[in-house]
């Protein structure tokens, strides 16, 4: 998977970046997107407030901005069409690599980090993989989606030993 990643704070060590980035390897792995391509932005709450009214109306900071890319294809094909032709399937999955962008708050990660009394490492690492799984499909609006979501992301964290503390 190749990961785009952008620290505007300057406040991102070099080394969170490189854990950011393998933590998110693994879980494309885990779930089968190796082959795709993302961006993870690190930002402020100021400007994730931006990006949070921008792309979701909603006036205020929040932890992790998830903006998946629906690719044109998705337009052109309908699933019964993808369904039906698997080799159109497999070309437009190669073709369409492009997934999606993460906008994660280091403020909001540090408050958060204290308020749930674990490390900071471990709630950058909870945000990328959250914010990774929305930009995948996965949600969380009713109670099975919830639990379907919390549970894989819990999965990958723990099996990539960012446990909480």
């Amino acid at each position: 998977m190749y990961i785009e990643m952008t620290d505007e704070t300057g406040q991102v060590s070099v080394q969170m970046q490189e854990q950011i980035t393998d933590l998110l390897q693994f879980a494309a792995e885990k779930i089968g997107k190796q082959n795709k391509e993302m961006a993870v932005t690190f930002v402020d709450n100021a400007r994730v407030h931006e990006v949070n009214l921008a792309y979701r109306g909603i006036d205020r900071p929040t932890d992790v901005v998830s903006l998946e890319y629906k690719p044109e294809s998705e337009i052109i094909f309908d699933e019964e069409d993808l369904l039906d032709n698997p080799e159109l399937a497999e070309m437009m999955e190669d073709f369409d690599a492009y997934i999606g962008e993460l906008y994660i708050s280091i403020d909001k990660a540090r408050e958060q980090a204290e308020d749930y009394g674990h490390s900071y490492e471990r709630e950058m690492g909870f945000l990328a993989v959250h914010g990774f799984l929305h930009i995948n499909g996965y949600d969380h609006y009713t109670p099975e989606e919830e639990a379907e979501m919390f549970g894989l992301q819990e999965e990958i964290l723990t099996a990539y030993g960012l446990t909480r503390e």
